[in-house]
């Protein structure tokens, strides 16, 4: 059975670096709080869903002292993501963890809906599939989990935009690789978005 790897791809919650695009409806110090309730609950459901090795990939740097700020169980590994867009960065992650023989899942801080039974289900498509993506309603993808590396589908991809799952399913189906795939979940990007979050979370942002 082989084994699976979770990169958590992570910005520092910060005041004005994470979850900008928020700050008009919870404050600059609001849309922090929510990234970090939001990086939190996400490292906490990977470390739960227990099917292998969990690593933070972040920006700023590892060596960053606001990454001391949070209490981060030592089984993590920590990875810098480095320069380039996010496609550069994504596949650096990507081809390091299967050069080391392990399949990856990929995936960000923006979707709370995303549990341990997704990461869990994920994991077993793997033993059995090349591929496992789960979208998102804003045209994304909340996760992302390979078994083999091709840097097609990472380069020119336009990200942020509601092309991205459709344009990376099209991709894996070019390289001839088998995937499945999951209903839609809901990220956490927009204002509007707000409305998917658990109602004390919400509140808490806005306090």
């Amino acid at each position: 059975m082989k084994s699976v790897r979770i990169v958590i791809f992570a910005k520092a919650p910060q005041p004005g670096f994470a979850k900008t695009r928020l700050i008009p409806a919870l404050s600059v110090q609001g849309a922090a709080d929510l990234a970090r309730r939001m990086f939190v609950h996400t490292l906490e459901t990977a470390i739960a869903a227990d099917v292998g090795s969990v690593e933070l990939c972040v920006t700023p740097s590892v060596k960053d002292a606001v990454w001391q700020t949070l209490a981060i169980p030592d089984t993590v590994r920590w990875s810098d993501q480095g320069k380039g867009d996010l496609g550069e960065r994504m596949a650096r992650a990507a081809q390091g963890t299967i050069d080391s023989g392990e399949s990856v899942v990929l995936i960000g801080t923006d979707c709370p809906e995303l549990s341990v039974y997704h990461i869990r289900h994920a994991a077993s498509v793997l033993q059995h599939s090349d591929s496992v993506l789960f979208p998102t309603f804003d045209g994304g993808y909340a996760l992302l989990g390979l078994n083999g590396f091709s840097q097609l589908l990472f380069t020119d991809i336009a990200w942020s935009t509601n092309t991205v799952a459709f344009e990376t399913l099209f991709r894996l189906k070019q390289l001839g690789w088998t995937v499945r795939t999951h209903r839609m979940l809901h990220d956490i990007d927009e204002p509007a978005d707000l409305r998917w979050l658990p109602t004390t979370w919400l509140m808490k942002a806005k306090q």
